[in-house]
């Protein structure tokens, strides 16, 4: 019971941070309706801006904001540079684009880093918690606290605040929101500064929890978190929070704990199938309805 109790744990750490992951991504198709696949890559680069700034200062809390700052940045001009001039065209046009983005940012992440692992040797201000015979690693516990208290900011953005009304007005109908008085661009390049300051904040977590920031860390992400965006319910971010969290936890329950032998990336698009056969409209219901 206790492997199984600290299995578990660890099964929502891992469905955390793919939830920040998938929040940022839900977000954004939320406003534009694109499969933004680079956030992948934005996710890569918080992670590695993170390791730079931490090796230099030694102070995780600015290795943290710097990488926000540098990925809200990306963000922004990844929307208005690419993105924005292609959203006249069907929408596998944007896709196309953002794969190759994403594979261009692996491979100027291998140029300028080197193709090798880097570990990521933080020292944690968190001591490890112990409850019986379970132990909570200060890593495990950072993933916690951060994660909440992302989530929860989140909430508050997109629910309580003038921001967040406009953001569900814009993904609504962008055109009415403009005559409305909205500025929908700016709302868009704020979503997109939001969604990749959260995917910074992922990458240096997945650095920290596994010890290993490389250049191909977001090749996995980027195709699991498109099937979690799809069975929690497209531009639902609770819904894509609550697959996350869930994928999270089989993950690690069924491939790791009962030893299924199954390819473990694979289970998103498993799950994917069942919901678009079961319940097309995703976990938490559709993009019509919010947010």
């Amino acid at each position: 019971m206790d492997l199984f109790i600290e299995q578990l744990m660890n099964g929502l750490a891992i469905g955390a941070i793919y939830a920040l992951i998938t929040s940022g991504l839900s977000l954004i198709y939320g406003i534009l309706r694109i499969l933004h696949v680079a956030h992948a890559g934005i996710y890569t680069i918080g992670a590695y801006v993170g390791l730079g700034v931490y090796s230099m200062t030694g102070n995780l809390l600015f290795a943290i904001l710097a990488s926000m700052a540098v990925c809200s940045i990306l963000g922004i001009l990844v929307e208005r540079i690419v993105y924005s001039p292609l959203l006249k065209f069907p929408p596998y046009v944007p896709l196309i684009a953002s794969i190759a983005l994403l594979l261009g940012i692996e491979e100027v992440m291998r140029l300028i880093a080197g193709p090798q692992i880097h570990g990521f040797p933080v020292s944690l201000p968190l001591a490890t918690i112990r409850v019986g015979n379970i132990s909570l690693s200060s890593a495990l516990v950072m993933v916690y606290i951060v994660s909440i208290v992302i989530f929860f900011v989140l909430w508050i953005i997109t629910s309580k605040t003038d921001l967040g009304l406009a953001m569900r007005a814009v993904s609504q109908d962008m055109s009415i929101a403009s005559a409305m008085g909205i500025n929908s661009r700016q709302i868009v390049s704020l979503t997109f500064a939001i969604g990749s300051s959260i995917a910074a904040i992922a990458g240096i977590l997945v650095g920290i929890y596994f010890n290993q920031v490389y250049p191909t860390m977001g090749a996995v992400p980027a195709y699991k978190t498109l099937a979690l965006i799809v069975v929690g319910g497209l531009g639902s971010v609770p819904g894509a929070i609550l697959a996350s969290l869930l994928l999270g936890i089989a993950e690690t329950l069924l491939i790791g704990y009962a030893n299924i032998p199954f390819p473990r990336d694979a289970l998103a698009f498993v799950a994917m199938i069942l919901v678009l056969m079961i319940r097309p409209e995703g976990l938490l219901g559709n993009i019509k309805k919010k947010i």
